[in-house]
């Protein structure tokens, strides 16, 4: 670090990124199974780039979380969305340009992204 400018703006781009964690029942909900299995099959950097994705377009009602095990091991990473008023939508195998289109057409433009859903998986 060679300036309090810097430092600044990590701690900017930190609080950023806890907003974006925060929950709220107006908002939309983005979960991402971080069991071992789901770690182990990536889901680490698609946790990253929902994160980052949500941070960049300033999406200021949508949180980004982590949980346990889904339960359906043979498709992890597994990113689910829950919209006020909606049907859940479970995206699986998942990367992070699997992710980052989630953001632009699901969150953004309300269109599911049918062929990365559990069900074009089953």
């Amino acid at each position: 670090m060679k300036s309090l400018a810097e430092l600044e703006a990590i701690k900017n781009k930190i609080k950023n990124q806890v907003e974006v964690r925060r929950e709220s029942d107006s908002s939309t909900r983005i979960v991402v199974g971080m069991a071992t299995c789901g770690i182990a099959a990536g889901a680490r950097p698609v946790l990253a780039a929902l994160v980052d994705e949500v941070g960049k377009r300033n999406l200021a009602n949508v949180n980004v979380s982590q949980t346990g095990c889904i339960g359906m091991c043979r498709l992890e990473p597994i990113v689910e969305v829950f919209e006020p008023g909606k049907e859940r939508v479970t995206y699986v195998k998942m990367t992070e340009e699997k992710a980052r289109k989630i953001i632009a057409e699901h969150i953004v433009n309300g269109k599911v992204v049918t062929e990365f859903t559990i069900g074009a998986a089953e």
